[in-house]
């Protein structure tokens, strides 16, 4: 998985679970957090593709989601900051 933060890589043995209480050790972001999560999905209801988990209002801080599930990929803040960055060179080279 990668953190949310910071796009760090972090080895999760097979079928190693994130704590609550776990952190990433490049920026001590939280990773039990919705945007490390496979099931975020900001055009979902609520957020999220699960549809029994509970509404979580700061995805970007630790939670006791019990449905998470670590995401494969580039995930939350370095996400978004990649699309942002992209969306600005179209605008620049746009004709």
């Amino acid at each position: 998985m990668r953190c949310s933060g910071c796009n760090a890589s972090i080895e999760l043995p097979s079928g190693a679970r994130v704590g609550f209480r776990d952190g990433c050790e490049t920026c001590d972001a939280d990773l039990h957090v919705c945007l490390n999560c496979s099931h975020h999905d900001p055009a979902a209801y609520n957020e999220c593709r699960e549809s029994s988990a509970e509404r979580v209002s700061q995805r970007d801080r630790a939670n006791r989601c019990e449905y998470f599930r670590p995401a494969e990929g580039v995930t939350g803040r370095a996400a978004q900051s990649d699309g942002d960055a992209k969306a600005a060179l179209d605008a620049l080279f746009k004709k």
